[in-house]
């Protein structure tokens, strides 16, 4: 039993570890871990490339759904004394400490948004989808409005109302579940939250500026 759900749980980072970020770049000579914040995830990927952005986003997202997906709908461990409240959050963990420390990367990877937004709408699709709507919403007025890290804004303060939402209308132990997922979140963002303190935004690199403009 407890065996099962090791296995569920590898299975979980594994998938969360393909690092789309890398892949979608695949073909434009650019390492997006040496341009940029360095962080091999979506928001890395949209300041050099677009489209190769919405590659990035679509396989972070999709990795964590499908991961839970599987695990929770599709082969479900047997009969555990854990809750299948708390199985489906350890599943999700998994996929996103996969994506966050991927061995296809030397255990370093991105933060882990996207990521955790998969697994969520497997989870809670409702509460999702709200987060995703609030969270499209605020991206795209910090990039109208230039704000600096207007993704890392986006993304933690859509975790802080999600987490809000599970103890409105879910549950104290879903809340506190979502709170450890944000406090996670939080401490990936270390960097990003520093640079937004400073008032200093990552350089793109010269040879990425480069071929952006070539592109």
């Amino acid at each position: 039993m407890v065996g099962a759900v090791i296995l569920r749980f590898a299975v979980c980072f594994a998938l969360g570890s393909i690092p789309f970020a890398v892949i979608s770049m695949l073909g434009t000579g650019i390492d997006i871990r040496k341009v940029g914040s360095g962080n091999p995830g979506f928001n890395n990927v949209l300041r050099v490339n677009k489209k190769r952005a919405i590659l990035a986003l679509s396989g972070d997202l999709g990795k964590g759904l499908l991961a839970i997906w599987l695990v929770v709908r599709a082969w479900p461990a047997p009969l555990s004394p854990i809750s299948a409240v708390a199985l489906g959050w350890l599943y999700g963990f998994g996929a996103v400490l996969g994506h966050c420390f991927s061995p296809f990367l030397k255990f370093n990877g991105g933060k882990g948004i996207a990521t955790s937004a998969g697994v969520m709408l497997i989870l809670y699709p409702r509460w999702a989808v709200i987060g995703l709507a609030y969270f499209t919403a605020v991206r795209l007025a910090g990039a109208k409005l230039k704000w600096r890290e207007a993704g890392t804004i986006a993304s933690l303060t859509t975790w802080v109302l999600f987490t809000l939402l599970m103890l409105l209308f879910v549950g104290r132990l879903d809340a506190l579940y979502a709170a450890l997922m944000t406090l996670f979140l939080v401490w990936r963002h270390q960097s990003n939250l520093r640079r937004l303190k400073s008032g200093e935004s990552p350089a793109l690199g010269a040879e990425a500026i480069g071929r952006e403009k070539g592109a």
